[in-house]
């Protein structure tokens, strides 16, 4: 028996019935008529003058949803006969093609899923913002009338997406079976780093991710605009589109530790495949979705996917916590004064202006940190201020009004900082670039456009594009109005960067360099951290045998890697070992010979050997005799030499792994530079390396850019690092927060970690430390020694309940007393 499909309305619910996606703008929930109305009633007053605070309309027959009021229904003519004027507001009017939403709705839904996103929340507050929206009651009455579910029939596929699910499937796996056929015959070209078995991997996995993303974007693209996961997604309550996806049309790969699921058995992932089966299904990939079903060989790969998912969660959010903590402990008494100087409780000034431009993050309006959005600032000046009856200024006079008042006194005073001076500029030069390409296109005369005598295009040009001195000023004055500074505030940094590795590290990492070990190695100032990468510029970046030449400078070669054979020549007159060269392997790793080599194992401190001992035979051969006279013991001192000679550095920097030559492209995929990527440390010699532009040179290595470069770059170091392993987590974090962090880190000239150690460097306070770890400790040693506690930071104050100078209490009336005693230290009198 097939379901009854459409909507019931039963006892005033709606009982929903399975459709698919495809035929969600064809449901009787989204009904065709013009007119549907939706009564919700107001907040009245009752007879003893309460307020009915939306507990429910008062008892009545339920009516159907689409079926309008009586006499409450507009006429043609827009007017309102024998409504109530108290409830004709509160009527929301429903179509089944997208409604225009209003605007403050939208801002009410951006606010509550991503404040930082919404103007309106740097406006009004934050959590204030919702609470101030007109009609926030139409919506809560709606939303309690209409109801919002989730049903079987929200994330049923409709049969077009399944047949383009099945041809990109069909796609993907052609393409993986191709890679597998050129790995099978030894045709398979290596990745720059990676043998043939890694390169195999590297490329199926990104097929493999690609065929979901496509997938999923099929699915996103044919959901129906009122489908409830949908919604719930994009409004920020629960899920996101890879959710959605995965529950519709395809679960994708599952990965264990970053890579596709291992072998279990032998030679293969489970029984039911080939031996060294390389396909998708063999490893991992799982075709259909949470709504057809998964097979048995699917449903085990998933749980050891989810498996791995579950213990990283239990660990990393213990890590988080306390990771939380820390950052709380050192930033919880740092506050920006009158003065714009951030300091801490003693007064010790950590940076000479927040953010080196003193904005409040909170209430940023651009994105990436920009504090404003200076395009829609512009549109709504374009908007108030209309071209009509003003002339249009010309490039030259827009950037000469836009110089003179960027040099004057107000804005220099008014907060404005040279960053922003530089942003603006910028702003102005690419909206002058955008006026000349559209007068350009128009054959349209540059000096002539928006003049009183000027031709009907040419103002119909200008009145569109064109921007007035009137126009201008306004603008200015609107920025400079929105750049106001403000009275001191409590820095709340720690928060911002809290919230997002409690949300995005829980995932699984593919990657040790990034997420929570990362952050950790970053905090804690570690001295040796999992994988030091050193992103290595060169001069002449362009040519890739360049590239390749200087990789070899750096990369680290051993005896072993160019040795063709290592023997033992025993004869009765003068044992020796023979070396010979494979000629190929030297030509690949550039200036190796025999002189090279003998030049090495003369250097070597732990082989000691003089240059009597060994003998350069040609090319490709050399001779090392032991330097023993005892003939028992030769033998041993031979082996043991051909031991140590496979691991003898010939070539590059001994703490350099390998180098990889990165071929880095633009955001439009288009090619842009060569670099290295240099996994291993020793800064110094890589900067010195011929070859290398040691201005760009970085690494990841904080305490060795410390060492090298100083403290400053260090710090800017700490700021990237951060920036980068977030970005990577698909996380923005203002760049304000993360330069109060490395300030605080890098302020007494060393670098200081968030832990135990460095938190008692930089701060002095017993109560503090003794609130934070390790109390008796702590307390024992202040009395012991004496220590005095000048209760000035947040914790102190809380414990002695005393108000903190922060916020109001900053500002103190200071009475003069009498001069009182002075307390002397001195040894107690002996009681007798």
């Amino acid at each position: 028996m097939t379901p009854r499909q459409g909507n019931d309305v039963k006892d005033g619910a709606i009982v929903r019935h399975g459709r698919s996606c495809d035929d969600f703008h064809r449901h009787p929930r989204y009904p065709d008529s013009a007119a549907d109305w939706i009564s919700v009633e107001p907040r009245r007053e009752d007879a003893r003058g309460r307020r009915n605070a939306g507990r429910g309309p008062p008892a009545a027959p339920h009516r159907p949803l689409h079926t309008p009021l009586a006499g409450q229904g507009p006429h043609r003519d827009g007017s309102e006969r024998g409504s109530d004027p108290q409830t004709t507001n509160h009527l929301l009017r429903a179509r089944r093609r997208p409604i225009p939403i209003d605007p403050l709705a939208m801002e009410a839904i951006a606010v509550a899923a991503r404040p930082g996103d919404s103007i309106l929340a740097a406006a009004l507050g934050g959590p204030a913002t919702t609470t101030r929206l007109p009609g926030e009651d139409l919506l809560a009455r709606f939303i309690g009338n209409h109801g919002f579910s989730i049903g079987v029939d929200d994330v049923q596929p409709g049969e077009s997406l399944n047949q383009k699910k099945k041809i990109t499937i069909d796609e993907g796996y052609e393409k993986c079976h191709e890679l597998i056929a050129l790995y099978s015959k030894g045709d398979l070209i290596p990745q720059p780093g990676c043998n043939r078995a890694q390169t195999l991997e590297s490329q199926i996995s990104c097929l493999l991710n690609k065929l979901r993303e496509t997938a999923g974007d099929d699915c996103m693209s044919t959901l129906h605009w009122r489908n409830s996961p949908l919604i719930m997604s994009q409004c920020g309550s629960k899920g996101s589109p890879i959710n959605i996806s995965q529950m519709v049309v395809c679960v994708g790969q599952q990965s264990v530790g970053g890579r596709r699921a291992p072998n279990g058995f032998i030679d293969r992932t489970l029984p039911h495949f080939p031996i060294n089966s390389k396909t998708p299904a063999a490893k991992g990939f799982v075709a259909n979705s949470f709504y057809t079903g998964l097979t048995a060989t699917e449903f085990f790969f998933h749980t050891m996917g989810g498996r791995e998912g579950l213990v990283d969660t239990a660990v990393k959010t213990a890590e988080t916590g306390y990771m939380s903590r820390r950052l709380m402990k050192g930033l919880e008494d740092l506050s920006v004064f009158y003065d714009q100087t951030v300091r801490n409780a003693s007064g010790g000034i950590v940076q000479f202006v927040y953010g080196d431009d003193g904005m409040d993050p909170v209430k940023m309006e651009g994105k990436g940190g920009r504090p404003l959005n200076l395009d829609q600032l512009f549109m709504k000046v374009m908007a108030t201020c209309p071209q009509r009856g003003h002339d249009t200024l010309s490039p030259e006079l827009i950037l000469q009004m836009l110089n003179d008042k960027l040099s004057g006194q107000d804005a220099s005073s008014g907060g404005c900082s040279d960053k922003f001076k530089e942003m603006l500029r910028k702003f102005f030069e690419d909206r002058i670039k955008m006026l000349r390409s559209t007068w350009r296109a128009l054959q349209l005369d540059e000096d002539r456009v928006g003049k009183r005598d000027s031709s009907i295009e040419e103002r119909v040009a200008a009145d569109i594009s064109g921007i007035s001195a009137k126009q201008l000023q306004d603008y200015l004055i609107l920025v400079h109005q929105m750049l106001t500074n403000e009275s001191p505030t409590k820095v709340s940094m720690w928060v911002e960067i809290k919230y997002p590795s409690k949300i995005c590290f829980l995932k699984n990492n593919k990657d040790v360099t990034l997420g929570v070990p990362r952050i950790k190695e970053i905090i804690n100032a570690v001295k040796k951290i999992s994988t030091p990468i050193i992103t290595t510029e060169l001069l002449s970046e362009q040519d890739e045998l360049f590239a390749a030449k200087v990789k070899c400078s750096i990369e680290k070669v051993v005896l072993g890697e160019v040795a063709a054979a290592i023997k033992i020549v025993l004869r009765s007159n003068q044992p020796h070992l023979v070396v010979e060269l494979d000629m190929q392997r030297t030509e690949r790793y550039m200036g190796i010979s025999s002189d090279t080599v003998q030049l090495s194992i003369l250097n070597d401190p732990k082989i000691k050997l003089k240059s009597e001992h060994v003998r350069v035979i040609d090319e490709t051969k050399l001779r090392i005799y032991p330097t023993g006279t005892d003939k028992s013991k030769l033998q041993l001192e031979l082996h043991n030499l051909k031991s140590m000679l496979p691991k003898l550095i010939v070539k590059g920097i001994s703490t350099v792994e390998r180098a990889v030559v990165n071929p880095v492209l633009r955001r439009d995929g288009t090619f842009d530079r060569y670099n290295l990527l240099v996994e291993g440390t020793n800064l110094l010699k890589v900067l010195g390396t011929p070859g290398v532009d040691a201005k760009r040179t970085k690494s990841n290595h904080i305490l060795e850019v410390n060492k090298t470069l100083g403290i400053e770059a260090a710090r800017r170091s700490i700021i990237d690092e951060i920036r980068y392993t977030f970005e990577n987590n698909n996380m923005m974090i203002d760049l304000r927060h993360m330069m109060l962090l490395a300030d605080l880190m890098t302020y007494k000239g060393e670098i200081l970690g968030i832990t135990a150690g460095g938190i008692a460097k930089m701060k002095s306070s017993v109560l503090m430390l003794s609130s934070f770890e390790r109390a008796s400790e702590h307390l024992f040693n202040a009395s012991y020694a004496g220590r005095e506690d000048q209760i000035e930071g947040v914790s102190e104050c809380i414990i002695m309940g005393i108000p903190k100078q922060l916020g109001t209490g900053i500002l103190k009336v200071r009475q003069r007393l009498q001069d009182l005693p002075e307390f002397k230290y001195q040894p107690d009198p002996i009681l007798l």
